[in-house]
């Protein structure tokens, strides 16, 4: 654990991939010792795609693959030297995605409630949108639960 630098006046409402409320949520289907994180690793709380031939999980759009937001349920390491936290998931360790449920996302263009969210084929991070379709990302069936400015956290649901 690294050194406190900050001190927060109130409490976070939430961190990046935590679960956002008690609601049911559901998880991708797989056999037994699939979906586990491809060569660069996966990030967590983004989109990620599943290959169901490999089993291999990437944050990069797979064609033909299953799409699932990646919840924090500390399989995330910290595997950059001398790092303090970590949100990949390494290669090679099992991801479990989730294609319905309340989740904590980061909008990096911010989000209003009632959009749709997509996810950026390129990476995985979240875009939300009113239209159904959004350049260059895919339609993830969420759609956005709370609002929030540029770079903060919302709430997702399916």
């Amino acid at each position: 654990m690294g050194f406190q630098k900050t001190l927060n006046r109130d409490l976070p409402v939430g961190v990046e991939g935590d679960f956002a409320s008690t609601n049911p949520y559901h998880s991708v289907l797989a056999g037994e010792g699939m979906l586990k994180a491809a060569a660069a690793g996966v990030m967590i709380g983004r989109f990620a795609w599943a290959n169901m031939d490999t089993g291999l999980v990437s944050n990069a759009k797979v064609v033909g693959g299953v799409v699932g937001f990646v919840r924090r349920d500390n399989s995330g390491l910290i595997n950059q030297y001398l790092a303090e936290s970590g949100m990949t998931i390494p290669s090679g360790f099992g991801v479990t995605l989730y294609d319905g449920g309340d989740f904590w996302a980061r909008f990096p263009a911010g989000a209003t409630v009632g959009h749709k969210v997509f996810a950026k084929d390129a990476d995985g991070t979240l875009a939300a949108a009113a239209g159904d379709t959004l350049a260059d990302h895919t339609f993830t069936g969420f759609v956005v639960a709370s609002k929030a400015a540029a770079g903060e956290l919302a709430k997702i649901k399916k």
